[in-house]
């Protein structure tokens, strides 16, 4: 035994991260696993969260370090995100912790009935259409561009034979460019400092929470909005789990197993999930959601 768990419950705890992680990795949903399974282990909901949400700071440094083409040339809104996501989680992890329990049993269920509708609804799959309709677009445009000029080009001998001699250079699209931070609108920030707030709380959906913020401010394309939504998540679990550290709210043992669990999960799933249809990747986190949401409720109501 350590520190009350079997050798057999860690490993099970372990696995249970393992299945997180991919599980976040492939619809951003990972807390949709790793709480239920603190719970099934006969951890308090508020313990369980508050573990939980030490154990998934892993996936959130690794999705930062593995973003930082996407996140280059963006340190002020950068800077500023992990900032309002740091004093989120903060104000979360109080509200948690400070609240009574029964607040955030009667809480829960509600919580991932809502992760669970924001993951069917799919904004993160229709802003992906969005945007590789806009990037097939901009390809588009820059071939007849690059076509017209070529056919120009060809009518002068010099340059024709400079071609025939020369190979062209091929033409790529303009990369897209974040917006400035002065052009965004006033409810950003409060969308921004509620999803932060939410993450220290509960977490479960949060990104995508984020996400879809993000996008509906137009503040640029899908690839660069998904790491700033990264930032968002991982500056508030950090300082959350600070909080639950210092007040003592923490499963050590859980944690840590669930953390390893949930690094290995994100490291393996991008090869696994190329060759699962993403419909029944976000279909199966659905039904989790809805089945954990009626056994919870049945408990708590």
């Amino acid at each position: 035994m350590i520190a009350g768990f079997s050798i057999t419950s860690l490993l099970l705890i372990l696995l249970a991260g393992i299945g997180a992680g991919f599980v976040g990795y492939a619809v951003g949903a990972s807390s949709l696993v790793s709480y239920p399974a603190l719970l099934a282990f006969g951890i308090p909901p508020v313990l369980a969260n508050a573990s939980n949400t030490v154990g998934v700071v892993g996936t959130g440094i690794g999705g930062v370090m593995g973003a930082r083409k996407e996140l280059k040339g963006q340190a002020v809104r950068s800077i500023t995100y992990v900032v309002i996501g740091a004093f989120g989680g903060v104000a979360g992890a109080f509200l948690l912790l400070k609240l009574d329990p029964s607040v955030f049993e009667f809480a829960a269920p509600v919580l991932i009935l809502l992760s669970s509708l924001i993951i069917a609804i799919n904004p993160r799959g229709r802003m992906q259409a969005k945007q590789a309709a806009a990037d097939a677009t901009a390809q588009l445009k820059h071939i007849e561009a690059t076509e017209a000029t070529e056919a120009t080009e060809a009518t002068e001998a010099t340059d024709a034979a400079k071609r025939a001699t020369t190979p062209t250079a091929p033409h790529r699209p303009p990369e897209q460019l974040v917006q400035p931070m002065s052009q965004d609108s006033w409810w950003v920030w409060l969308g921004v400092a509620a999803v932060a707030i939410y993450s220290g709380y509960f977490g479960a959906g949060a990104g995508t929470l984020a996400l879809a913020v993000l996008d509906a401010a137009k503040i640029g394309p899908f690839h660069k909005i998904n790491a700033l939504k990264t930032l968002i998540g991982t500056g508030a679990n950090i300082s959350a789990s600070v909080v639950f550290i210092i007040q003592g709210a923490v499963d050590w043992p859980a944690a840590i197993m669930l953390c390893i669990g949930c690094f290995i999960g994100g490291y393996i799933a991008p090869p696994i999930t190329r060759k699962i249809p993403a419909n029944i990747m976000r279909a199966a986190a659905v039904i989790a959601g809805i089945i954990l949401t009626i056994n919870l409720g049945l408990k708590t109501y």
